[in-house]
């Protein structure tokens, strides 16, 4: 905190107002790269839009799914001298030593999106998805359609992310317990041509499946494309039951269309909150309303194809 406290001081002394606003507040984020989804390009123009030299920051962003280079990334920016670190992590482990170099250099952390298994001393809040709680939502609502049978196919989102692990745990539960089928679980690294070939994969092995779980919308279309292209029915009165997550546009127009069955939420907005928590800091203040993880959780829901309407999809739909 020390970095900040510092700014703080410059800025409530007049001489040296001026001075400490020149530059602006220095920011270094850690995301992932917006041609991951639909979701992570709302999520970074989110970010580019709240972090702007006209809201008072000199902001550099490094983008990559793989987290060796995103905690390379990070390093650089302590080393950088920045003020305040952002991340979005690939993975949830591994950044321990990191995150306690730039507690030792006086950088203020926050985490966004995702999640970090670490001590929360390490940051100062994290604005977040509740992602087991959306895994849970969705595996509740596809246990309350009352199949005869579950045979699932679980694409996968970049193992080790929060994302991946908590839409994953929900579903794992069901297997274990017996009351849901694996007919495959395979990740698809959040990429629509990939989760494509692991449906035809199956189609083509012959095993029997009724339902596709997957854990972003683009890997939800790819699986339906190859689904289109066997001749398979699908969403409401078809054979195989459609589950994505993220809540595109698109794909709620998919839902309205009866195409889908569910959409999972998934806020990317996390941005202004974030803005606000930093200028609460500068002011004096101290930040409330985080548990005891110093989270701040997104409000988020689940939509059933059946119950989607026009204006569900205007308010909260993600892109065009």
């Amino acid at each position: 905190m020390k970095k900040l406290f510092a700014l703080l001081l410059a800025l409530v002394m007049i001489c040296a107002a001026t001075a400490a606003l020149a530059d602006g507040i220095k920011v270094g984020i850690v995301n992932n790269p917006p041609s991951e989804s639909g979701y992570r390009a709302a999520n970074v123009k989110d970010f580019e839009t709240w972090f702007s030299a006209e809201n008072g920051y000199e902001t550099t962003t490094y983008y990559s799914l793989k987290n060796d280079e995103q905690l390379s990334a990070a390093r650089k920016f302590i080393t950088d001298g920045v003020d305040v670190l952002l991340i979005s992590a690939a993975e949830t482990t591994g950044w321990d030593t990191v995150l306690k170099d730039a507690k030792e250099a006086g950088i203020v952390v926050f985490l966004f999106d995702r999640m970090i298994d670490c001590d929360p001393d390490l940051y100062e809040a994290a604005v977040v998805s509740n992602m087991a709680e959306e895994g849970y939502t969705a595996v509740n609502w596809l246990l309350g359609l009352g199949l005869d049978e579950y045979k699932v196919v679980h694409i996968q989102g970049a193992m080790g992310s929060d994302a991946q692990l908590g839409r994953t745990g929900a579903l794992d539960e069901q297997f274990e317990a017996g009351t849901m089928t694996k007919v495959v679980q395979q990740t698809a690294t959040w990429d629509e041509g990939e989760a494509k070939r692991i449906v035809e994969s199956v189609i083509n092995s012959g095993a029997d499946f009724n339902v596709i779980y997957a854990e972003n919308d683009g890997m939800a279309r790819g699986a339906v494309a190859a689904l289109d292209e066997a001749g398979i029915t699908h969403g409401v009165n078809g054979k195989v039951v459609v589950m994505g997550f993220d809540c595109n546009k698109w794909a709620l127009r998919e839902l309205l269309a009866g195409n889908w069955n569910y959409d999972g939420q998934c806020s990317p907005f996390q941005a202004e909150e974030i803005h606000n928590m930093i200028q609460t800091l500068l002011n004096g203040g101290e930040i409330e309303g985080l548990n005891e993880k110093k989270q701040k959780i997104s409000v988020e829901q689940g939509f059933d194809a059946r119950e989607i309407t026009e204006d569900i999809i205007n308010t909260y739909g993600l892109g065009d």
